[in-house]
């Protein structure tokens, strides 16, 4: 049997009784409000069903099986644009009158269009040279918010006791806060060289890509002898593919299209806590 889990704010009792009905569900369960899990569906009737998630605003995820939260073992998230609501690397060149220049640039880099994240990150901070280091501070209280859900969502997971992995091509002035804040296992991101309060344009050490989000994941999966079944990986941007794709629980959060087509969920009109609907706890 298969399961499909439908989710969004819009799914009323009406629209419950509608895609029931257009995907012959053996027995639907109300999950919780907005959530529902239809257990046995005709799958001749899944571009039907898309069709009308699409037309709808759900969110749907074909299940082969139901898992319990407890076998869980790692939750990996994507930074900028996925636990939070900007893009760092965007707001410090708004403080250096560079904004746009450098949107563009992590657009298209999110989007796959400029393949090696390294050079681009290079060039991008490049850019901010000379900018306040003040800066930072202002950005992180000021203007970064955790997306929906993120509470929630790591919250219930650490009291499954999934082990957490922030993994960021982001700056690790943010993601060493967000680790604090939330109390996070692991968190990893590139290091903004500070000289005399200022951005010198250049990160220290190596710079952490889709290959190193992948490297770090590994590495816990083989320390904590996790399968990909018992891992979950969520990301928005293209360098984040590497990491999703050891993973059977991999998730686009509000993502480029590139991703959405890759990974095996997608998250467009939930909070990331929706992550949670895929397992029975």
């Amino acid at each position: 049997m298969k399961y499909l889990v439908l989710q969004s704010p819009m799914l009323d009792a009406q629209l419950r009784e509608q895609i029931a009905a257009i995907a012959e569900a053996e027995q639907v369960i109300q999950v919780r409000n907005h959530v529902v899990r239809l257990n046995g569906f005709n799958e001749s009737q899944l571009d039907e069903i898309r069709a009308w998630c699409k037309a709808h605003k759900v969110d749907m995820a074909i299940l082969d099986e139901l898992r319990p939260l407890s076998e869980i073992k790692i939750l990996a998230m994507d930074m900028d644009s996925t636990l939070i609501n900007i893009e760092c690397v965007d707001e410090i060149a708004g403080c250096a009158g560079r904004k746009e220049q450098v949107a563009e640039i992590t657009e298209a880099t999110m989007r796959g269009e400029i393949k090696n994240f390294s050079e681009s990150l290079i060039k991008r901070v490049a850019l901010l040279e000379g900018t306040s280091a003040d800066c930072l501070k202002t950005i992180y209280n000021e203007k970064l918010r955790l997306n929906p859900g993120a509470e929630a969502l790591i919250e219930t997971a650490q009291k499954y006791g999934i082990t957490t992995l922030l993994v960021s091509g982001g700056f690790t002035f943010f993601t060493s806060r967000l680790k604090e804040r939330l109390k996070l296992d692991y968190a990893y991101a590139n290091q903004l060289e500070i000289l005399d309060d200022k951005l010198s344009g250049r990160v220290l050490g190596d710079i952490l890509d889709g290959e190193a989000k992948k490297n770090y994941l590994t590495a816990l999966m083989e320390q904590l002898g996790a399968t990909p079944e018992q891992c979950i990986a969520i990301g928005d941007g293209s360098n984040d593919l590497p990491m999703m794709s050891k993973v059977h629980y991999s998730v686009a959060y509000m993502a480029k299209p590139k991703v959405q087509e890759q990974a095996r969920f997608s998250i467009n009109h939930s909070g990331l806590d929706a992550v949670l609907n895929f397992f029975v706890h």
